[in-house]
């Protein structure tokens, strides 16, 4: 490892020292149903964040939401005057109440596994010890700001403002998402649409007047063809119908159906033509006495990388080498709240937290030894690297 400077030195010690105290703060956030619509499951883990740094004296602010869960913002001054550094990282998770019960936190060797432990629980930890620590050392070299977000799984509804408005004239942001099985962080994400598509028919008796009737799954089931085509082979622009629902009785025909669509893209000029070309599938007439509509529309922005991305980037990888790590760079299809930090210019790093795996699967995985030299790493780059890029 090359040379230390002696805050340097005293910030990696210190956090080394936590790794046991990082363990047990995962474990409790873990065993805490928060999925994107329990908010009171979202609050209590909000909560044992907010208890746990004002502990270590850090204060914090709550930004309450009505109903997703609160967002929850820590922040320290800088020992210089300038822009400030965000950590990023959202409390939900997908799984539903209960979840905990029925699989709580385990450990087997280095691994655990539990809801969120990864996606994103271990990166919200270390983003709080991460805090605590510069706190602790005499602060950080330029103002730091955590961010513990409530609804990121269900595309940030509440959130987005919020994220934004912390992500603003930053020096950087590093997304605490997980760091990749390989060790990777990301550096670009598509964008999404989740969308709501529903379509009325006329009911009729189908076996005594069916020609009175005009089909909805029928005119749906036509919609659907039609927008899994926009995916073509070779595109990164991908539409896919993953749930549907229609009919109320097996012997009428359908007034009403619904379908659940989830929309990809790589660039704000590829949302923009897909969605011209969504509306007009749902602005179509497929059978006489049916109309569509869009009841619920939410969206993540892509995330694509700038030159000040890309210089935090390889300025990342340098500290994590000096770390003895090795570490690169790769894009991946799911998306995230770093598109919206990237959109208001603010250079953005992606999975910065623990390295893990599985994520929203019952096999989801954190690698508990990465905790540690993971949190180094980014506060290596945060004292090294205290001007814009």
């Amino acid at each position: 490892m090359p040379d230390l400077t002696p805050e340097e030195d005293a910030v990696l010690q210190w956090l080394a020292a936590r790794r046991d105290a990082m363990e047990a703060l995962l474990v409790e956030v873990v065993n805490i149903d928060s999925g994107s619509y329990h908010k009171a499951g979202v609050d209590r883990v909000g909560a044992v964040f907010r208890a746990h740094l004002a502990a270590a004296g850090v204060p914090t602010q709550t930004v309450p939401v009505a109903e997703q869960g609160d967002n929850l913002i820590a922040e320290i001054p800088g020992r210089t005057v300038g822009p400030h550094a965000l950590l990023l990282g959202h409390m939900d998770t997908v799984f539903p109440e209960g979840t905990v019960a029925a699989r709580p936190f385990r450990r087997e060797g280095d691994r655990a596994f539990g809801p969120g432990v990864a996606d994103m629980k271990a990166g919200l930890v270390m983003n709080t010890f991460l805090i605590e620590a510069f706190h602790a050392l005499g602060g950080a070299p330029m103002p730091l700001k955590v961010l513990y977000s409530s609804d990121e799984e269900i595309a940030s509804p509440s959130s987005r403002s919020v994220i934004q408005a912390c992500a603003e004239g930053a020096a950087m942001v590093l997304n605490a998402e997980p760091g990749r099985p390989n060790g990777n962080v990301v550096i670009a994400r598509k964008g999404a649409i989740f969308f709501t598509l529903e379509v009325s028919g006329r009911a009729a008796h189908a076996g005594v007047e069916p020609a009175k009737g005009a089909s909805a799954i029928e005119a749906l089931a036509r919609k659907v063809l039609s927008l899994q085509a926009l995916s073509r082979p070779g595109s990164e622009t991908t539409v896919s119908v993953g749930l549907i629902k229609g009919g109320e009785s097996v012997n009428m025909v359908p007034a009403c159906a619904k379908a659940e669509v989830d929309v990809r893209f790589a660039t704000i000029e590829a949302m923009e033509e897909v969605w011209r070309q969504i509306l007009a599938i749902v602005d179509r007439e497929e059978l006489p006495g049916t109309a569509a509509r869009i009841t619920r529309k939410r969206n993540f922005l892509p995330f694509a990388q700038s030159p000040a991305s890309e210089a935090l980037f390889h300025a990342y990888v340098a500290c994590a080498r000096d770390l003895g790590m090795k570490v690169g760079g790769e894009a991946t299809g799911g998306s995230a709240d770093s598109g919206f930090t990237a959109a208001v210019g603010a250079p953005t790093l992606c999975a910065t937290g623990p390295v893990g795996g599985g994520a929203h699967s019952l096999d989801e995985f954190c690698d508990l030894d990465t905790l540690v030299p993971r949190a180094q790493a980014v506060a290596l780059t945060l004292l090294r690297h205290g001007q814009p890029f």
